[in-house]
Parts: structure tokens; C-alpha cells; sequence
């Protein structure tokens, strides 16, 4: 095994850990992959070398990376308004109890009002190219509106950050990705994601099965 087999097999063994570290700091799975790569872009061109703790060297340059890129994800944000949620992570509806499937089941059509607690939040992103759509609805009235506002939306059940979720398709195609707060068997917040591009990207583990 030559020197670059063996870098990249160290390296496959801490990937898991810093691809961690960068999603807990930016908040996204693909800035997170980015920035992974970075990090072994900068070791294969400085070789292992008298780095005697490799694990803590590579946390630290994925560290570094994911400042600059916040940094700069600022700057480009900085004339910009409106809601950015990251990306959450998905997977398909199976590891709930069974209260919590029953909840889940009927949360998913949220003008069933009663769900809603009276104060609930609604935070819609809609991405960098429709800023305006982009709000935060208050009351369990107001957002049971904008769920009728989609009639024809087929909603399928989903793990979102691992709690009560589901993915919106209108006429088969992926619209929204919503994750639930309950507290108390109420919906007390929704954080929905319908930026298009990066609806299709992270609802891929959940619709690839139909």
C-alpha cells in the first residue's frame, strides 16, 4: 500500500465524524460534504507528516473550512430577508411508538385544527430566489389556511431530525418538507422547506421507494 492509499484509508475512518461536525456548524448536508472534501483536499497535498493526532488535525481544518464558508454565507445574505432554514435530515417514517405514529398520521392533514396549539409557529422557506415567500405565520387559525391552500398536496409520512415529519407532493412531484414540534400532543411549531431544489435533494431517501 502506498502512502496515498494509506492517507485515504485514515482519512475514510474519521470521514463520519467531520462530515458530523460540519452539519452541527452549518446546517446543511451538502455545505457539509463540501467542506469534508475540503479537508482532504488540504491533507493529500500536505501528506500526514509529523501529525501525531490525525483525527483532531482534520476536526480542526473542517472547523476552519466551515467558519470561512458561514463567513461567507453571511456576506452573500447580508442584503437579504426572510427565512433560511437549514436542511434537516430525513429518512423514511418506521422508528416511531405507536402513539406517536397515531399523532403523526393525523398531523399530516393540519386543518385538522385541534392538532394545532392555539399559538403554533409556522416558518416557511422558500429559498434565495423567492425571498418574499419566505415568512413566519403565528396562530393555529393562520396556518391551517395555508394548509388549505394546497388541496390536491399529498403529504407522506417521514422521520424529519427524528421526530414527526412528512414530504408534500403536489401532482407526484416533491413540493415541501415540514418537521413537527409537539409538545403535549399539540403542534406547537412547523419548519417548512420548499425551496425546490433543495426539496428534491432531501426528500430523495423518502420517495426513492414509491
Amino acid at each position: 500500500m502506498d502512502e496515498n492509499e494509506w492517507l485515504a484509508d485514515r482519512f475514510e475512518e474519521h470521514r463520519a465524524h467531520l462530515r458530523a461536525v460540519a452539519y452541527r456548524m452549518l446546517g446543511s448536508l451538502t455545505e457539509a460534504d463540501d467542506a469534508v472534501q475540503d479537508a482532504w483536499l488540504r491533507l493529500s497535498r500536505a501528506g500526514a507528516g509529523e501529525v501525531e493526532n490525525l483525527g483532531g488535525w482534520l476536526t480542526t481544518i473542517v472547523a476552519r473550512v466551515c467558519l470561512n464558508m458561514l463567513r461567507s454565507r453571511n456576506v452573500r445574505r447580508q442584503d437579504s430577508f426572510g427565512v433560511h432554514l437549514p436542511d434537516p435530515v430525513i429518512s423514511p417514517e418506521g422508528a416511531l411508538q405507536p402513539e406517536e405514529e397515531a399523532l403523526l398520521a393525523d398531523s399530516v392533514g393540519l386543518a385538522l385544527l385541534a392538532l394545532l396549539d392555539p399559538d403554533v409557529v409556522l416558518r416557511s422557506d422558500f429559498g434565495a430566489r423567492r425571498p418574499a415567500a419566505s415568512k413566519v405565520i403565528h396562530g393555529a387559525a393562520a396556518v391551517a389556511r395555508q394548509a388549505r391552500a394546497l388541496p390536491a398536496a399529498h403529504l407522506r409520512p417521514a422521520l424529519v431530525n427524528g421526530a414527526a415529519g412528512v414530504v408534500v407532493t403536489v401532482g407526484g412531484r416533491p413540493f415541501a418538507v415540514m418537521g413537527f414540534t409537539v409538545t403535549e400532543g399539540k403542534i406547537v411549531e412547523i419548519d417548512a422547506i420548499a425551496d425546490p431544489e433543495r426539496v428534491r435533494r432531501i426528500a430523495a431517501a423518502v420517495l426513492s421507494d414509491e
